[in-house]
């Protein structure tokens, strides 16, 4: 193992000084991705949405998802072996492309992360009134505004918590993030198991729907209905798989843990998912059970129907801890992304931004900000029903908007790296398969990108502006960084002048 020594000389070697604390090891490192995309979080989230637009069928956009996501994730671990600085996909399309394109990837993937706390924090409404009605606390489930509003109530206090726990700094963090993701662990090996046992119908009969004559069913869903559902289940839950490179400078070896990491989370992850997915479906009493695509209902009425009231509970509990955890992880990356920028400044109010504290090693401002970010974000959308739908699919949008100009920048890079004969000193290589995996890997960002944004009501709702709600706020987004863009560098030259 590399020294703390050699870490931070290599570090220097970007220009910049050793502040964070270099504390995670390899489990940590692993843990901190596995435990962004967080199956019981997502899945136990999104599970209703998926399966009201699909049904059994959306099963398939798992593993569709998962290759596609997997090339991207290859591209990625290769960069993150050549960067291994804080800041993950904005650190590589800078050094990979230029200053803008960097700035552009941050500010985007920064707005991306602080959605997506909102996002995970909300994912309480699904399962913790499903423990005790008390959880409801506005309002009764049955009324689809109510449930929005609570689940911003529940989320508001998890971000609190989240931001007091991040500012503790990141050794109290990584503890907390072992211990939820190997609780997690062990909670979907059990679950999978118990949903085995529980099974009334054949894989067959799960995912494509076979009528009892034996024949497939004439209903299975249209490529359309498929690709509404990829856009709201699979695609939330696996991405952040980057989330390892992004806390490369709190990581011991980073250039050999890092890519290692971005690869086992989401493996392990996805191919967790997978197979909850698959043995719920088996197990489901009854696969027409309106509730399955109800947000009362979804995959934790699922659970609960098939284990029991008593067992049912004790898995949402663990689900809870998930979602906990998941949040603190979320929280951590945009933090270490909002520092990494600050440093570079970039950001308004840079100084503050990347200023870490002595006593915990944590950039607190950043910290607070982001919290703050996340709370506002979800007092815009307050009077929204489809509140989970709109933040969601927005927090999709923007991290396969930031992972699509990183594989573009780095196919270009790529391309130049050979016709130059130069070749890179990574320690993770595709080698030959570096071409055909980073082209496949655009394609498949854009299709990401094209298919989350598309307009549909089963997304975004029957009004207009919230059909393009994805595009107005992504247009105003990528505005908004040109202008702080082109405003911070007008400003750096008049100082440079005077």
């Amino acid at each position: 193992m590399d020294s703390p020594v050699t870490d931070n000389n290599d570090l220097a070697s970007f220009g910049y000084r050793q502040e964070l604390k270099r504390s995670m090891g390899s489990f940590s490192s692993f843990a901190a991705g596995f435990s962004y995309i967080s199956i019981l979080t997502g899945l136990f989230q999104m599970f209703h949405l998926g399966y009201g637009v699909a049904g059994p069928a959306f099963f398939w956009t798992w593993p569709f998802v998962l290759v596609g996501q997997l090339l991207v994730a290859l591209c990625f671990a290769e960069l993150a072996s050549r960067f291994p600085l804080s800041g993950g996909v904005y650190q590589w399309a800078k050094f990979t492309g230029n200053p803008f394109l960097g700035w552009m990837t941050g500010w985007i993937y920064l707005a991306c992360l602080v959605v997506t706390i909102a996002a995970v924090a909300m994912a309480l409404q699904v399962s913790l009134p499903q423990i005790s009605g008390s959880f409801q606390i506005i309002g009764n489930s049955n009324d689809t505004k109510s449930v929005a509003v609570n689940a911003i109530l529940l989320g508001s206090i998890l971000i609190v918590v989240s931001t007091v726990i991040n500012v503790r700094g990141i050794k109290l963090l990584a503890l907390i993030n072992n211990i939820g993701v190997f609780t997690e662990l062990v909670g979907i090996v059990l679950l999978i198991i118990l949903l085995v046992i529980h099974k009334v119908r054949s894989p067959v009969n799960a995912v494509v729907h076979v009528k009892s004559t034996g024949q497939v069913a004439s209903s299975f869903p249209d490529l359309t209905i498929l690709l509404a559902a990829t856009a709201l289940t699979a695609s939330y839950v696996l991405y952040g798989f980057d989330t390892a490179g992004t806390l490369a400078e709190e990581t011991h070896d980073p250039r050999k843990k890092a890519p290692r990491a971005i690869m086992q989370a989401l493996l392990a992850a996805g191919s967790a998912g997978l197979l909850v997915l698959l043995f719920a479906l088996m197990a489901a009493p009854d696969l027409g059970m309106p509730d399955l695509g109800n947000i009362n209902g979804g995959l934790p009425m699922l659970v609960k129907s098939v284990l029991g009231e008593i067992t049912g509970k004790l898995f949402l509990c663990n689900v809870i801890f998930a979602i906990v955890v998941c949040t603190f992880a979320v929280q951590s990356g945009a933090v270490r992304l909002m520092f990494a920028m600050g440093r570079d400044e970039c950001l308004p109010y840079s100084k503050s931004l990347s200023e870490v504290s002595s006593k915990t090693q944590t950039p607190v401002v950043a910290t607070l900000i982001c919290g703050l970010g996340a709370l506002i974000i979800m007092a815009v959308n307050l009077q929204f029903p489809k509140v989970f739908e709109l933040v969601t699919s927005i927090a999709i949008l923007w991290a396969n908007l930031a992972y699509w100009i990183v594989v573009a920048v780095q196919l270009k890079n790529r391309i130049t790296s050979a016709r130059s004969g130069i070749d890179n000193d990574a320690r993770f290589k595709l080698g030959k398969w570096g071409f055909p995996v980073n082209i496949l890997a655009l394609i498949w960002s854009t299709f990401m990108v094209v298919n989350v944004s598309w307009p549909r009501t089963a997304t975004y709702g029957s009004e207009w502006y919230h059909q393009y709600a994805a595009w107005i706020y992504t247009a105003g987004l990528i505005f908004i960084g040109i202008f702080i863009y082109y405003y911070k560098s007008y400003k750096n030259r008049r100082q440079e002048i005077s």
